[in-house]
Parts: structure tokens; C-alpha cells; sequence
């Protein structure tokens, strides 16, 4: 009986062979997917972006990888990225809720919600932002505010050696929490930094093997002991302090002037409790919460991180924008977002640091909603497409010297900025970024602030600097130290 059973696996394995074989015709092209595995094995098993870049040289820019039984459309370049997403954006509104991330969040909230969940809180997020201030003065004074601080802390430290990445991600992460709780945290405050830690941490496990694992044989690993365990438990740690902040503004109620985002959405849950289709409830709440935090605080320190680090690298581009600061803002003036216009070296800096360090490993996943055409190929409802973000900023189609670091990217020939299309580190389509608008004045005046205020240079004694990254849900730079001399 066991030579007839290994007949009939052999059998079965031969069949499903020759059946992704036919499905994988009216697809892209691509690797040749095997049963059971997919690509993986032809992949190393690995996923990265630089995998993805080369694999277009191969196959053209869009390609069809397998994972498993599931096929994974792939969209590389600037133009297949745009074209992709935005001719019929609301067909790849979709989000692919992984076994991880359904674990994590339910399926709830904003960033891995799908379908009216999302589209309810989203639009509910994005208006509530707006009334707080996003996109005028008001949020501006909050990041102005921390990014006082930030000076202060590193005036402090009196050009001695820091490893800037806890002030910076504790400056950048008290901007949100000012919006979201309505009050900002303290250098000391245990609980503020414990969430910190953990929001690190469930970043280092994205994109990991272990995490890679886990959405292969979810049935599997949910049952073991193991790293993915560690990360669902930091997701805890920030779900228990938003709801720890949610049972205090209840029991302080909702006051008549709204002050932050916590009292539009309890207000709008009392408002809405009779219509029949709404999402609005307190586990979207907080997961809606975790999702502003989470996409606020990681995403714009790490840039910030990584900018610091490019100017000691680059003295002479650090010298040029401290020059162009001291000719165009007084010493102590307030630092505006709108000033960018007449800074426009700096300006073509803080996007060049964005582009150049990339930190967004491979976008997040897409699902089809419906029925649609990509770039000329059928694809049916639930196909995976994965715009490839990353490859879009390093575009030799688009970029002159897409693998330097050159703000000359984003200046014409006599020193104006210039926008460019292919600057998407945002993403692009329906699922665009919401918290864009923030993220870009966050990083233009915490830049400019840090800029005016020191000259950043390696500690005495070291010589090399590594801008290699380390590979996670962000490409975070390898820890390193600087002094901040105060100019």
C-alpha cells in the first residue's frame, strides 16, 4: 500500500505541475512555479527588492511570482508602478490580509483593513486629521515644538558622541501622539519607551525568515514557540497602551471643543451608533490608532536617521545647506514648512534622503476587488499585485545616478527644485499614504532645525561609515554614533 501512495502523491504532484503550468499562461511571465513550493525555491527562498529588480531584467517589468499555490503579479520601474496603480486604482484598492497580519490586526482599522472597513476608516482618519490641523498651523506648532526639543536635547549632550536614533524616533513619535492622545511623552516616561521598543521590534520581525515562515504554514507556526510570538506580543504592547489612553479620555468624557483624535472618534461613534453599516466601534478605534502610530513614528525617524547619517557622510552637501539656511532664516526664527520654497537646496536634500535611503523594503502587498486588466494581462478577483516602491526610487530610467546620493536629482540647471514623478515613497493610488502630508513636514523641519543648529561629524578616532542597511519592515541604518557640534 505505501508504494501504491507514493504512486498516487507522485501522481497528484505531476497533475498540479501541469496545472499551473496552463494557469500560468494567461499570466506575466516568470519563474516556472513547482507544486507545493511555488518560486520559493528558485528564490532562495529569500524576498527582497534587489531579488525583484533583477528578476524584472529577466522577465520584463511585470512578472508573475508564485508563493505556494498563489500567484503574486510584480510591477518594477517607475512607469509599471504608476501605470499599475492608477489606471484603475479602485480594482487594486485591495489589501492582502496575510496570516500574520490577520493575526495582528483582525483585519481592522486602516493599514490591513480591506473593503468597507477601510474605506470608512480611512476617510473618517483623514478628515479627523485635517480637523486637527494637518495641512495648517496648528499640527506645524507640534512639530515645531518637538523639534525644540530635539535641538535641546542634542545642545545637551555638548558634542559628545550620541547614537541619535532614540531622540529622534521619541521627537518624531511625540508629533502623532500629540494628534492622537492630545498630550506629548517624557524623556523618563517607562510606558512611552517600553511602546517605542516594541514598535521597533515588530519592525525588525517584517520581512524576517521567521516571518516569511509564518504566512507559508501559518496552520504550523501558530502552534510554536519563536520570534513571531515576541511580535505579536509587542503589537499587544502598543493595542494596551492606546486602549489605556482610550479609558482615560472616557472617564474624563468628551468635551465640547474636540482636541484630538481619540474625542472625534468616541464623539463620532456616539453620532453613528444607528446606522447599520457602520465600522466605527472601539476595536477599530484603537487598531485605526495603532495604524497612525505605527505609520507615524518608524517610517520618518528612520529617514531622519538615515539623513544625519548621509550628511557626516557628505560634509560638503551638510556645509552647502547649513550655507544656504544662514543666507535665507535668522538664527532663532521659526522654521515653516512653507519656507521650503525659498530653501530649495535644502529642500532637493530632504528629498534626496528619502529616495536614497528607501526605506520601505517592498510596498505592501495589493488584492484585486474585482475582475480587471494590468498593463494588457487578465487578472481575476483576489490575484496578489505587488508594486514594487523601492524599484521606482532607484529607476535608472528615471534617476541620473540612481545609486548615489545626489540632490542634484531634484535641481534644474540653475538651483530651482524640481518635483519629480518618479518620487513615490509614498506609494501611489488608492492606498497613497495618509499621513504624507505630515511625514513630509516633519522631515523638512526637523532637517532644517538640526542643520541650522550643529555640524554633525563622526567621534574622533572613527573612520568608516556603513550606509549598508539593515534588512527588516524598514531598512534601518546599522547603529552608529555622531556629535552634534553646536555651530
Amino acid at each position: 500500500t505505501s508504494q501504491i501512495l507514493i504512486a498516487l502523491a507522485v501522481f497528484l504532484l505531476i497533475m498540479q505541475f501541469f496545472k499551473l503550468q496552463r494557469v500560468r499562461r494567461q499570466l506575466p511571465p516568470g519563474p516556472i512555479p513547482l507544486p507545493i513550493f511555488g518560486t520559493l525555491i528558485q528564490l532562495n527562498f529569500q524576498f527582497n527588492r534587489d531579488l525583484l529588480m533583477k528578476l524584472a531584467k529577466i522577465h520584463g517589468n511585470i512578472f508573475t511570482l508564485w508563493f505556494g499555490w498563489a500567484p503574486v503579479i510584480v510591477l518594477n520601474g517607475y512607469q509599471a508602478v504608476k501605470d499599475g496603480m492608477t489606471m484603475h486604482p479602485e480594482d487594486v484598492s485591495g489589501r492582502l490580509v496575510s496570516p500574520f497580519f490577520r493575526a495582528m490586526a483582525k483585519g481592522k482599522g486602516i493599514m490591513l483593513a480591506t473593503g468597507h472597513t477601510w474605506k470608512q476608516q480611512r476617510r473618517f482618519a483623514l478628515r479627523t486629521l485635517r480637523n486637527l490641523g494637518l495641512g495648517k498651523r496648528g499640527l506645524e506648532h507640534r512639530v515645531q515644538e518637538e523639534a525644540n526639543y530635539l535641538v535641546a536635547f542634542f545642545s545637551s549632550m555638548k558634542g559628545k558622541p550620541l547614537d541619535p536614533s532614540f531622540p529622534i524616533v521619541h521627537s518624531v513619535s511625540n508629533v502623532i501622539c500629540a494628534v492622537v492622545f492630545g498630550h506629548r511623552f517624557s524623556r523618563e516616561d517607562e510606558a512611552f519607551h517600553e511602546l517605542i521598543r516594541a514598535t521597533e521590534r515588530l519592525f525588525k520581525f517584517g520581512g524576517s525568515f521567521i516571518h516569511h515562515l509564518y504566512e507559508i504554514f501559518p496552520w504550523l507556526m501558530c502552534r510554536l514557540p519563536g520570534p513571531h510570538k515576541k511580535a505579536l506580543s509587542c503589537y499587544d504592547v502598543l493595542s494596551s497602551f492606546t486602549r489605556r489612553e482610550i479609558k482615560m479620555h472616557v472617564e474624563r468624557g468628551i468635551p465640547d471643543e474636540l482636541q484630538d483624535f481619540i474625542d472625534f472618534y468616541m464623539d463620532h461613534i456616539e453620532k453613528s451608533k444607528d446606522e447599520p453599516r457602520s465600522t466605527y466601534n472601539e476595536d477599530n478605534m484603537v487598531y485605526s490608532i495603532n495604524d497612525l502610530f505605527l505609520g507615524g513614528s518608524e517610517t520618518t525617524s528612520t529617514t531622519l536617521n538615515w539623513g544625519l547619517l548621509y550628511m557626516v557622510a557628505n560634509p560638503d552637501i551638510q556645509e552647502k545647506v547649513q550655507k544656504e539656511l544662514d543666507a535665507v532664516l535668522g538664527p532663532s526664527q521659526l522654521i515653516c514648512y512653507e519656507d521650503r520654497r525659498e530653501l530649495p537646496y535644502t529642500n532637493a536634500v530632504v528629498h534626496e534622503i528619502q529616495r536614497f535611503s528607501n526605506i520601505i523594503s517592498v510596498g505592501m502587498p495589493r488584492v484585486c476587488v474585482r475582475n480587471t486588466t494590468l498593463l494588457g494581462f487578465p487578472l481575476k478577483k483576489g490575484t496578489i499585485v505587488l508594486p514594487n516602491i523601492a524599484s521606482s526610487l532607484y529607476d535608472p530610467e528615471q534617476w541620473e545616478t540612481p545609486r548615489q546620493f545626489n540632490p542634484g536629482h531634484f535641481l534644474d540647471k540653475d538651483g530651482n527644485f524640481v518635483s519629480q514623478e518618479a518620487f513615490l515613497p509614498f506609494s501611489i493610488g488608492h492606498r497613497v499614504c495618509l499621513g504624507e502630508h505630515l511625514a513630509r513636514t516633519e522631515l523638512f523641519i526637523f532637517f532644517a532645525n538640526l542643520l541650522r543648529a550643529f555640524t554633525f561629524r563622526l567621534p574622533e578616532g572613527v573612520t568608516k561609515i556603513n550606509t549598508e542597511p539593515i534588512l527588516g519592515g524598514t531598512l534601518q541604518p546599522h547603529p552608529y554614533r555622531l556629535c552634534a557640534i553646536p555651530r
